[in-house]
């Protein structure tokens, strides 16, 4: 018989045995354990007819529906288990720990996998990630106004053995109107925080874990309250740079992309840059002067950032001062210096 664990001991073997959610696709796609692996019971248009036929007719009914669309498919689960690496355990989920990941345990423990599933299911899973937010993390946030080159000295820290999570690649956007630019598209809000969940979870708390200065939202996902408030109470490496070292990175990290792509952009803070601003800075991208087209944008971007600095604990606030952004010098001063 399947055995049934809670949320902590399931991802303690997830470590090791890989985790089948036998949600549907639909259900999986707006969020999931990272690194689960979707195996269907039932397809998204089979689970709305179930549904559909438990409200009106009764379980038994939709009981009888399942059986009818699931039995032609058990050869079709055996093989899609037997395809992924394991060492014939096998860990199982559904929404709720019912009768999805109960049928689908029984069949994979019926053909000689070992299957362990989950008391609560997914639900107590995303009820654990919520809380871990709330857990205290030993974090140092790395600021600088735009073009500072936080995400190459983020890199960089984590090249030389710092412990860092960046929440920009988690949520595919840089955090700016310019953000999603060679960029995947970006994640449910569910699984972003599953996602950034995760990532902590393989910190050590005895060392810092750098992160980068982020305003509330990064693109369309927002930062959870907790570690929101944990951010904003931490100290902070803030590197400062001159604008022309900084226009200097910009036009090299923005310059690869259309004429297009960069007034869209432009033209999406339009109304907090002004009229004449975004005016000119549309007409230097289309003369190909990126550089001034940059500086006009800085205008709005610093001082944003700036305002933000400003409502941080300023005893909080470390100043780094560098002339050119060189990326390996960047990091080994400030992490020799926490």
């Amino acid at each position: 018989m399947p055995s049934s664990v809670n949320i902590n001991e399931f991802l303690k073997l997830s470590e090791t045995h890989p985790v089948i959610d036998v949600r549907t696709p639909a259900e999986f796609g707006q969020g999931h354990i990272p690194g689960a692996i979707n195996i269907p019971l039932f397809t998204n248009e089979e689970r709305k007819i179930i549904g559909t036929l438990y409200k009106q007719e009764g379980k038994q009914p939709a009981i009888l529906k399942g059986l009818e669309l699931v039995g032609p498919k058990l050869h079709q689960f055996i093989s899609q288990a037997n395809s992924i690496p394991n060492s014939g355990t096998l860990l199982t989920h559904c929404w709720r720990g019912g009768m999805r990941s109960g049928s689908m345990a029984w069949l994979f423990e019926t053909y000689g996998f070992k299957c362990i599933t989950l008391k609560g299911g997914y639900k107590k899973y995303r009820h654990h990630v919520l809380e871990s937010f709330q857990a205290p993390v030993n974090i140092v946030v790395l600021g600088g106004r735009t073009g500072s080159g936080k995400t190459l000295i983020l890199q960089e820290l984590a090249r030389t053995g710092e412990q860092v999570v960046d929440l920009e690649k988690i949520a595919h956007h840089k955090g700016s109107s310019f953000g999603s630019f060679g960029e995947e598209k970006q994640l449910s809000q569910e699984h972003f925080e599953n996602e950034v969940s995760f990532a902590f979870s393989k910190i050590d708390n005895n060392r810092i874990c750098w992160v980068e200065d982020e305003s509330r939202k990064i693109g369309i996902n927002i930062l959870p309250d907790g570690l929101w408030h944990q951010m904003r109470a931490a100290k902070v490496a803030h590197i400062e740079l001159s604008q022309e070292a900084r226009l200097e990175h910009l036009v090299a990290d923005y310059g690869k992309f259309t004429k297009e792509e960069l007034i869209t952009a432009t033209q999406r803070i339009g109304k907090k840059l002004g009229g004449q601003h975004v005016k000119r800075a549309v007409e230097a991208i289309e003369e190909g002067d990126l550089k001034t087209a940059c500086a006009i944008t800085l205008v709005y971007y610093d001082r944003s950032y700036d305002y933000g600095l400003s409502q941080r604990p300023q005893e909080n606030i470390i100043r780094f001062p560098f002339e050119k952004l060189d990326v390996g010098r960047i990091a080994e001063v400030i992490s020799m210096s926490f």
